[in-house]
């Protein structure tokens, strides 16, 4: 199921490098109006397939679907911390296989504000499975296979967070549940920013840009709250594991990086930073290496765009 080679050596660079290494719908205007979001659906459902795009270039409807694969992962991890549970049947069903969830319960939060911010992202990421699955219509993927238990148990291994034979439980405690919720969300922004020059309907374009600043919000409250709880250390360890995955860049940043606090992770100009679909099946499937499922999707992603990234091969895709 995992790419036990490449995260062994990912274990081995994790503890060779343990030092900071800097070198993943709600649109705005749209979401508070009922009337506003039904206009956009309207708008754009039955052109999903039809968007134009550039020669080779993903259709509009493939890289909405791409990302709603992503909201599916995020709102069962979310819904399942706060209420033991996860998405309602009607929306998990859809084009390609549809799969179940292994693993998740609910926290025991001990934190009002933690269970709050807990609760608001769940509330979101469900907002978002639905948007986009309205958006999209009769082309919407289903949800795949997801393994949460299994999957956080091997990246946190590969993080050095614990060792061979140890289980990570995401859902044990606030702290292990934030930790895992920083896997996501810096994924979910890289994600979003990374396909945006690839979507070619500005309604869509619209939308995109929405749940972006939505997950930007969520990044940006994890990584604040992870740094008031004392869990830096952690995050470097799961920032080299995805600077290790996603290819040959070197731009992943942990919560604090040169001995500052670092809440917002960009480039010298401010700017965020984006992954090629590639890289981010990389870090979902836990691997370095072209393939179409592992990690947290067992069986792939549905939909055409479902191949990781080659990190021997010059280039990232």
């Amino acid at each position: 199921m995992f790419d036990q080679k490449f995260i062994g050596q990912a274990i081995a660079r994790s503890a060779e490098n343990p030092s900071d290494r800097r070198n993943f719908l709600r649109v705005a205007g749209l979401s508070g109006a009922g009337f506003g979001a039904a206009a956009l659906l309207a708008a754009t459902a039955s052109a999903a397939e039809a968007s134009p795009s550039p020669a080779n270039a993903p259709s509009d409807a493939s890289i909405l679907n791409f990302a709603l694969n992503l909201e599916y992962l995020e709102a069962e991890f979310y819904l399942r911390a706060v209420t033991g549970h996860g998405l309602p049947d009607k929306l998990t069903t859809g084009t390609g296989r549809r799969g179940g969830v292994d693993g998740g319960h609910a926290v025991p939060f001990k934190t009002g504000r933690i269970r709050q911010i807990a609760t608001e992202i769940a509330a979101d990421e469900t907002a978002h499975v639905s948007f986009l699955r309205g958006a999209l219509g009769s082309v919407a993927v289903s949800r795949p296979s997801i393994n949460i238990d299994d999957s956080f148990t091997a990246a946190a291994m590969a993080a050095g967070l614990i060792k061979k034979g140890q289980k990570f439980d995401v859902y044990a405690n606030e702290q292990n549940f934030l930790l895992g919720a920083f896997v996501f969300e810096d994924v979910g922004v890289t994600a979003y920013k990374g396909a945006a020059p690839l979507v070619t309907n500005k309604t869509y374009l619209s939308a995109a840009a929405g749940i972006l600043a939505v997950e930007a919000y969520h990044a940006g409250i994890i990584r604040t709250t992870l740094l008031e709880m004392g869990l830096a250390a952690p995050t470097v360890n799961i920032s080299n594991l995805r600077d290790a995955v996603d290819g040959r860049s070197d731009d992943d940043q942990p919560i604090v990086l040169n001995g500052k606090a670092n809440l917002v992770p960009a480039d010298a100009n401010a700017i965020a930073y984006g992954r090629t679909t590639a890289q981010v099946l990389n870090i979902v499937y836990l691997t370095g290496h072209q393939v179409r499922s592992g990690g947290f999707f067992p069986r792939g992603v549905n939909g055409t765009i479902n191949t990781s990234g080659d990190n021997d091969r010059d280039g990232d895709d």
